[in-house]
């Protein structure tokens, strides 16, 4: 009887039909929160590193297009910085060639009036070796040249150059009169009338005074009545206090 006891309680405590029994270890509440912490930071490594792999597996990387991105970035601001200094040489260049231009058109300028008056200076070189040749040949007050041109509208220029021959020892004073010849428009049945300068304009009278010892050049422009054309021109020099002309010369206008 007690063996049969024994192994009743034996069977009873050991067997299929014994009590469960749980083995549990305490832990701390941080100590479970940190597990589970470094549990879900290995988990969500595994998981960016799949995600990484997978992308690199398709043909995709995001790390690559990153980089390129960075270097694309770098490369655009290092072009925008090229062509804002290239933007800005240019100006400086158009600015230097619009003053090299501008100097250029006005040297040539200096040139052409340099060469007009070079021409010039020539002429009344020439005309001067001329005049001393002729001195002693012709004495006396003479016109040597008269030209007439239009100078825009209703306006003429004159030119006159009168001259002493000889060895004159003091000088000439005296006045120039131009008379003008004057053909009105066509058809308006007048007929052509007479420009005495300067009585028919007084403001002239300084231009047409004449003070020299050698020669004289007298330049002017005058008016004519609108739509008048001058035909011919006439000039007369005459001494101070004469009433009879010391030198004439006619020109016609074509």
């Amino acid at each position: 009887m007690p063996a049969q006891n024994w192994w009743r309680k034996v069977r009873a405590h050991f067997g299929i039909s014994a009590p469960r029994m749980a083995v549990r270890t305490h832990l701390p509440w941080w100590s479970r929160g940190a597990l589970i912490a470094t549990l879900l930071v290995i988990i969500g490594g595994m998981w960016w590193w799949g995600f990484d792999f997978g992308q690199i597996f398709s043909g995709f990387n995001r790390k690559q297009i990153e980089q390129k991105l960075v270097t694309l970035e770098a490369d655009a601001s290092k072009y925008k910085s090229e062509a804002t200094e290239l933007r800005a040489r240019n100006s400086t260049l158009e600015s230097e060639q619009s003053m090299n231009r501008g100097n250029q058109e006005a040297l040539s300028k200096q040139a052409t009036e340099l060469a007009g008056e070079n021409a010039q200076l020539k002429e009344e070189l020439a005309f001067l070796q001329k005049l001393v040749s002729d001195s002693s040949k012709n004495i006396g007050l003479q016109i040597q040249r008269l030209t007439v041109e239009p100078d825009g509208e209703d306006m003429w220029r004159y030119s006159v150059l009168v001259v002493r021959g000889g060895s004159p020892k003091d000088e000439f004073a005296g006045t120039m009169v131009l008379q003008a010849t004057l053909a009105p428009e066509p058809d308006s049945g007048t007929a052509p009338k007479m420009l005495v300068l300067p009585d028919d304009d007084p403001a002239m009278a300084p231009t047409l005074t004449l003070k020299f010892k050698y020669y004289q050049r007298v330049e002017g422009r005058f008016r004519v009545p609108a739509g008048a054309r001058v035909t011919g021109v006439a000039a007369r020099a005459y001494e101070a206090g004469q009433s009879a002309p010391r030198a004439a010369r006619s020109l016609i206008v074509g």
